[in-house]
């Protein structure tokens, strides 16, 4: 397993100090340099570590409120030190949904994955049957959601003479023009019956994904739940399921819905095995200042608690030409946008070292490396200043910076988050 720690500081990390070259990120992160005075250079993100672990404890007291089982998805931050994070507050394994994503989650220890997509990748699949065949310890679980797919696996699987058979989950479409996963309940039967006629496949349950569902509301999200619960119940009455497996998984769940299904989980009926609810949400790890912050479930249920946005994007204001415009360091290659502008939350000032609220200073654009900035009579930002940024889209946030800084509210940095995009 690599050793994170001990990887040389050098060009490639933005942001870093350059008179950190050559020392290991364990022994920058020893030093505990202040990020406004230690020697970063602007742009840099930042991560809130207090927020960090505000978010993971959160979310791991949900899930076991509602006995749920959790398996983030490790797209969102592809950081294996966060992995280690969210599976010591009680993650079940860390769900991926690309092969080189998995290979990174096994380089690094994971144990339990939940591939969220159908593999048919036959080089993929044989580096698959090889790690199942090297580690009796690790668990693999995918979608299937063709006769066709089925066919292409199990013939990829024999070839490559896999010893021990795959486990997969049929998915459900959600809705009838989602995104991937099966149509209706007569065509999940006939690919179930062609995962039995695989002595390389093993059916072990259903799942499917609600985020993309077309004009999904509470309502839609729940009727779909409830039959993505009835095909499993209707599998196990068929005898679908062998009593082998130990367990049926059901899983859904992503970072907009997660509380409905707490709810629709939590009316599943006893099936002949136990059954393992497993939630999938990723974007809790960081949460945002945007996509998130507007949709997150803790909004309908605030007694269950809040997320904390954790990402600051930091830039240096370098031209300020009109009393109405400013301009900072930091654009499309540093912020994300696919979703929101960032948001201009506070103003460090140059002078001073003082921190002050953005009053007036709204993001209105990005250029490849600057933000524009309008700023309104009265607000005060000057060149040199550093403007701070709450992000929107965790997903196209981490996937920026290859190692991102984790800061107390001091200014501390106390460790750096190596990612693998």
């Amino acid at each position: 397993m690599p050793d994170l720690a001990n990887e040389r500081v050098d060009h490639r990390f933005k942001g870093l100090p350059p008179d950190a070259e050559g020392l290991t990120v364990g022994e920058l992160a020893a030093q505990r340099r202040n990020l406004f005075t230690g020697g970063f250079t602007t742009p840099v993100l930042a991560l809130s570590a207090e927020s960090v672990e505000h978010n993971l404890r959160l979310l791991e007291v949900y899930a076991e409120r509602h006995g749920l089982a959790f398996a983030p998805h490790g797209k969102t931050s592809m950081a294996p030190r966060l992995f280690d994070r969210q599976l010591e507050h009680g993650a079940w394994g860390i769900t991926a949904a690309m092969p080189h994503q998995a290979r990174v989650y096994r380089v690094h220890g994971v144990a339990r994955i939940f591939l969220a997509n159908e593999l048919v990748d036959a080089v993929a699949l044989r580096w698959l049957a090889a790690e199942l065949d090297a580690d009796p310890d690790f668990r693999f679980v995918c979608y299937v959601d063709s006769v066709r797919g089925v066919e292409l696996m199990d013939e990829a699987l024999t070839e490559a003479g896999a010893g021990r058979p795959v486990d997969v989950v049929v998915e459900l479409a959600a809705g009838a023009t989602g995104r991937t996963g099966v149509r209706t309940e007569a065509e999940c039967a006939a690919v179930a019956d062609a995962v039995a006629a695989a002595s390389t496949l093993r059916l072990v349950g259903v799942a499917g994904y609600e985020g993309t569902m077309p004009g999904a509301d509470g309502e839609r999200v729940r009727e779909w739940l409830h039959r993505l619960v009835g095909l499993a119940a209707d599998f196990d009455k068929t005898g679908r399921f062998d009593p082998a497996i130990g367990e049926i998984v059901i899983s859904a769940g992503g970072s907009e819905w997660f509380d409905a299904v707490a709810d629709v989980f939590a009316e599943i009926p006893e099936l002949s095995l136990p059954v393992l609810k497993l939630l999938r949400s990723g974007a809790y790890v960081s949460h945002d200042d945007g996509q998130y912050r507007e949709k997150t479930p803790f909004n309908r249920v605030p007694e269950e608690g809040a997320l904390q946005p954790a990402f600051r994007l930091w830039s240096q204001v370098v031209s300020r030409p009109t009393a109405e415009q400013a301009f900072t360091n930091a654009g499309k290659r540093d912020a994300a946008h696919d979703l929101h502008l960032p948001e201009a939350q506070v103003v460090r000032d140059a002078r001073t070292g003082e921190v002050r609220a953005a009053e007036g200073v709204t993001v209105t654009g990005l250029s490849d490396q600057h933000a524009w900035l309008r700023t309104e009579p009265g607000a005060d930002v000057e060149v040199g200043d550093w403007v701070g940024m709450g992000l929107s889209h965790p997903c196209t946030s981490f996937d920026k910076w290859q190692l991102i800084p984790l800061v107390e509210a001091d200014g501390t940095v106390v460790d750096y988050i190596r990612t693998f995009f």
